[in-house]
């Protein structure tokens, strides 16, 4: 079909001649609808290979990974380039880089005082310590904030989704001093790729790509009177730290992961031998009238 006959059905469907005034969800759905149907003629796209793309969808919904897809396709770091611009154009530069929050938070997680022990289930793995304050942009501690923390375990997989977990196995809510510091036990986390086998998994063989993550450790870092930070970090010396599927990585979020071999700091955290440490501060921005909102809203897993 030629444009204007495409077109032409394109008004049809979506009512442009009715003479009303399409709503913001309209517009975006007619949008859509537009880019596909040319996509299907660009493409000479048959009957069965669309069926097989809505069958796809249809799978892709029961295992749960649309989260995972808009991660694997760069959406969810593409909203995050647009949330960055939009600071910078009401002048909030600096602070903690933001980055994706992934699809597997999980609302409640106990929370403790200053200092919080993370691998509640036996594991596998290097000790870990990580420790540093919450700053404003000034360098003044925030006090009585609170740091959110979640990673996966040896194997790739997160309490709550993976049911061999004890609940919150790896899922803390650290309430910082006075001082704005936090520290927390936990084991280094790995790399991990999507489930093998699943739609995310079909989707990246068929556009050439890997389905791993780097090893990684998720934040949300929230205070009275400041912008509420997404962010997470990822361990120095990974193969994929720059190479990561969701593309998170980001300059500024890669601390060094430092090997604790004194004798004095292993009998301190009651320790018998080596651990690993990493330092990082987490700088927020206060929150002004009329800025960018800094906290997506999206559905959370609730226990």
């Amino acid at each position: 079909m030629d444009k204007q006959a495409i077109d032409a059905v394109l008004r049809k469907i979506q009512g442009a001649d009715s003479g009303e005034e399409a709503s913001r969800v309209q517009k975006i759905v007619n949008r859509i609808v537009h880019d596909l149907f040319h996509t299907i003629e660009d493409f000479d796209v048959q009957p069965e290979e669309f069926w097989a793309a809505v069958h796809y969808l249809t799978e892709a919904g029961r295992n749960g990974e649309y989260g995972l897809i808009a991660a694997g396709l760069g959406l969810e770091h593409f909203l995050d380039l647009r949330m960055d611009e939009a600071d910078a154009r009401a002048g909030v530069n600096g602070g903690t880089p933001r980055t994706i929050e992934g699809p597997l938070y999980v609302a409640g997680a106990p929370e403790e005082k200053a200092f919080a022990r993370l691998d509640q289930d036996p594991q596998p793995g290097e000790v870990l310590f990580m420790q540093g304050q919450v700053r404003d942009m000034d360098g003044k501690p925030v006090g009585n904030s609170l740091v959110e923390v979640w990673h996966a375990n040896h194997l790739g997989g997160y309490s709550f989704f993976d049911q061999n977990q004890s609940p919150f196995n790896l899922r803390r809510s650290i309430r910082t001093d006075s001082e704005g510091r936090y520290r927390f036990r936990s084991r280094v986390p790995v790399g991990y790729s999507v489930p093998p086998g699943g739609s995310t998994d079909q989707l990246m063989k068929l556009l050439g790509r890997h389905g791993t993550r780097p090893a990684h450790i998720h934040f949300f870092v929230k205070a009275p009177g400041f912008r509420t930070l997404t962010t997470q970090i990822n361990i120095e010396g990974d193969p994929f730290l720059w190479d990561d599927f969701a593309f998170a990585t980001r300059d500024g979020l890669v601390p060094v992961l430092t090997k604790v071999t004194d004798d004095a700091a292993i009998r301190r955290d009651e320790l018998d031998g080596p651990f690993y440490s990493i330092d990082f501060d987490f700088v927020l921005h206060k929150e002004r009238d009329n800025l960018p909102k800094a906290e997506v809203v999206r559905d959370h897993f609730t226990v």
